[in-house]
């Protein structure tokens, strides 16, 4: 019978989480289009004054997702610390997350900046469900991460 120590089995159970959000995973389950995430905006820019189309020259890719900035200031923000901008639910609608669990695309100009976090909609064809999401935020906002747990465990 093989024995564990509390040390051993401690890095067992880090080695997993780290295995549960690994590059793949990610890449399989974030919205990115031609290899890029949030059809090439800079995801610093939405915090500040608008959101920003990236260049392709100022690129940098986190856990298996590139991202296109618009200026090195916004480059090197991201890189400090990429949790803060990375959009919510890989970046697919957070509406359709929160109703039904589904990856539904993204107008990358409908936004949202909750508790200091981005969440982006759908807005094609007169519908735009930001609209949706502002008068049952708080229920759908805890069902997008029920729902977003499942396909990118934590």
């Amino acid at each position: 019978m093989i024995k564990f120590g509390i040390s051993t089995l401690c890095l067992i159970l880090l080695f997993s989480a780290l295995w549960a959000q690994s590059p793949n995973t990610r890449q399989e389950n974030f919205n990115i289009r031609k290899g890029i995430a949030i059809d090439g905006y800079d995801p610093v820019s939405y915090f500040s004054e608008r959101p920003l189309e990236g260049r392709s020259d100022l690129s940098y890719k986190h856990q298996g997702i590139t991202y296109l900035f618009a200026s090195t200031a916004n480059l090197a923000a991201f890189k400090s610390d990429p949790t803060r901008y990375e959009p919510a639910f890989g970046g697919w609608c957070a509406y359709a997350m929160g109703e039904t669990g589904e990856k539904v695309k993204i107008d990358p100009g409908t936004f949202k900046i909750l508790d200091g976090k981005l969440y982006l909609f759908y807005n094609f064809w007169g519908n735009n469900t930001l609209n949706k999401w502002n008068q049952q935020e708080q229920i759908l906002k805890v069902k997008a991460e029920q729902h977003w747990k499942k396909l990118v465990p934590q």
